[in-house]
């Protein structure tokens, strides 16, 4: 008799330019992607799904910036949930919080193991240390995060093609943009160059790129408060799906104040068992009350250590080196100074 694969319960918890953190659940596994609230409201936004920190196996990072890592110090710092990083992120937030963590270093471009979650990273072009997104492969579903990019190159989008759920940036419309009062002109520039954030005009090109039969759920996440709106972000990209005929794929709103309906996804179909890179099914369901019983995990006690993870094959990574070195190439000619910078 085979073994029964348990769905995999994906949350949003809040997604915007002031906070960002995803949880996510398996048979084995519970995680955060980002932590970009305080340690309170992540604590809060997690009972509401009937979740406690206590039971989180670690939180994946995929960069420095606040509205990513605003928790790390009570969760990760105070609590000993283990933090997953590369080495350039991991030490520019050790530096930038003045807090230990219990680090685990993993590098770009490698596949890793949580359990029974094999993480893969990737590099995109953004304006922080050493920025990545991630593929995450269960035996149900894959799951790929991509937020925080000035534009998606072609090996990009060949990292994110195996999702069923993509998390997708849409931070801001042109127009709302570049009419606002509130930003001087060089931090529009930077938001608008190819190392700042994805328009809703890109992500369309980018979810329009990614259409297939396996792709079900895309996530419109990130949205600037001044400078964009759901429905206007809606609009545009289900054009472009449209054009497609993706009438399959289902568009859902992120929120920066309150968590997502949780989205479960199911076991690949019975036509290709065994394969999730062809098709699952998946439901939306906010649940009540949890249905899987809590997962046991005690943080060391003592002082945080650190480790780094052993690379698993993967056949992208020289390629994804070069890809960093070359985003960092680019960044390098940005003409703004570092002050300049959008605090994001």
């Amino acid at each position: 008799m085979g073994s029964y694969v348990l769905a995999v319960r994906l949350t949003i918890l809040g997604s915007g330019s002031r906070g960002n953190c995803a949880y996510l659940e398996t048979d084995e596994v519970r995680l955060l992607i980002d932590a970009g609230f305080s340690g309170k409201q992540i604590k809060d936004r997690l009972a509401s799904i009937g979740r406690t920190p206590e039971t989180l196996h670690g939180i994946l990072l995929t960069h420095e910036h606040s509205d990513h890592c605003a928790g790390l110090k009570v969760l990760s710092g105070k609590m000993g949930i283990p933090l997953y990083a590369n080495r350039l992120t991991l030490d520019a937030v050790t530096s930038s919080l003045k807090t230990s963590f219990q680090g685990k270093v993993f590098q770009t471009g490698y596949a890793f193991d949580i359990g029974d979650v094999s993480v893969e990273s990737f590099s995109i072009p953004h304006d922080a240390q050493d920025p990545v997104g991630f593929l995450l492969r269960t035996q149900s579903c894959n799951i790929a995060f991509l937020t925080d990019l000035g534009h998606a190159t072609g090996l990009v989008l060949d990292r994110v093609r195996p999702a069923h759920a993509l998390v997708l940036e849409t931070n801001y419309d042109t127009q709302l943009l570049q009419s606002d009062t509130r930003r001087p002109w060089s931090i529009k520039q930077r938001i608008m160059s190819r190392h700042g954030h994805l328009s809703n005009e890109a992500a369309a090109k980018v979810a329009s790129a990614l259409v297939s039969d396996h792709l079900r759920h895309i996530y419109l996440a990130h949205l600037s408060k001044d400078c964009n709106e759901p429905k206007l972000a809606a609009r545009v990209v289900e054009k472009a799906l449209h054009e497609k005929n993706a009438h399959h794929i289902q568009l859902h709103s992120t929120d920066q104040a309150t968590p997502c309906p949780t989205l479960i996804l199911g076991p690949p179909s019975s036509e290709s068992p065994g394969n999730p890179d062809t098709q699952c099914d998946a439901t939306l369901a906010l649940e009540e009350k949890p249905s899987l019983s809590a997962v046991s995990r005690v943080p060391e006690k003592g002082h945080p250590s650190e480790t780094v993870l052993p690379d698993l094959p993967n056949e992208m990574a020289a390629t994804e080196q070069e890809h960093a070195s070359f985003f960092q190439s680019l960044k390098d000619e940005l003409p703004f100074d570092e002050e300049e910078k959008p605090k994001r």
